[in-house]
């Protein structure tokens, strides 16, 4: 079975407070995008995994699309598989690409092995592998708190609206971005500023990790800076970085602007 694990952009991303479990609650809306890997698992004489394309830093074992097949395997009658990645999306980029595999691992895994595993324990087994995969699960714009992992439906429907995501190939790990971090509690209702029109959005649509890592890093903020400058509606960072993101009302081709970068298109849905 060949499926396509897609990335996911932030739109408002506050850090509330520090947990006693060393994680921080925030509050944003993820919204799914196109830009995806492939992933294909078949039933096999034993278990396998397999990746090209980008490079996964780390052991094949730990990846969490193997973490994700032990994990079921422990519980339901699942035979050996061979899982073969084809990584696209960028990591460490704040696209939640990582996430977005061990999801469709799960899911996967439920209909190949006809398993019949209900959405709230998929949604369990995926929280238990990182804060953003419960997410993929369902894969449809929420309102998302606590550690990202929480959700309530929003009535956010971007279709037809294009994105222009531009990543500057740099690798900012989550720790590093939480460093720069003073968690606050916003002012602001997120899920009501994104009932107006996205034009309001600019000044009261913020992305926490932006405050600390702009500084250290002047190419995002050009980056969002040249997005605004050529016309889209809103434009910040997803998740913790690296990548910067624009939507606009219409299709707009910006990879010659951002050439030394890696650039994905497309329109939202």
């Amino acid at each position: 079975m060949v499926v396509f694990p897609n990335a996911k952009i932030n739109i408002g991303l506050n850090i509330v407070e520090k947990r006693q479990d060393g994680f921080h609650n925030i509050e944003s809306c993820f919204y799914p995008v196109g830009w995806s890997d492939a992933l294909e698992i078949l039933p096999a004489e034993s278990f396998s995994f397999q990746s090209d394309g980008i490079n996964i830093p780390g052991d094949p074992a730990t990846n969490l699309c193997s973490r994700a097949y032990y994990m079921l395997a422990e519980d339901y009658d699942v035979e050996p598989v061979s899982i073969q990645l084809l990584k696209a999306v960028p990591i460490g980029a704040g696209l939640g690409g990582g996430s977005s595999d061990a999801a469709f691992t799960i899911k996967v895994l439920n209909e190949l092995f006809g398993l019949e595993i209900s959405l709230e324990k998929q949604l369990d087994y995926a929280r238990r592998l990182g804060s953003d995969c419960a997410f993929f699960i369902e894969n449809k714009p929420v309102y998302c708190f606590e550690k990202g992992d929480r959700f309530e439906e929003i009535g956010l429907n971007l279709a037809g609206k294009w994105i222009v995501l531009v990543n500057p190939e740099l690798h900012i790990s989550t720790a590093e971005a939480y460093a720069g971090i003073q968690p606050l509690r916003s002012e602001n209702d997120l899920r009501e500023i994104l009932t107006t029109p996205m034009e309001n959005w600019k000044e009261v649509v913020k992305n926490d990790f932006e405050t600390s890592l702009f500084p250290k890093y002047p190419v995002l903020k050009k980056i969002k800076e040249s997005l605004y400058n050529k016309g889209a509606k809103y434009a910040a960072m997803s998740g913790s970085g690296s990548t910067l993101y624009g939507i606009f009302d219409e299709e707009t081709d910006l990879s010659g602007i951002f050439g030394q970068y890696k650039v994905w298109q497309g329109y939202l849905k």
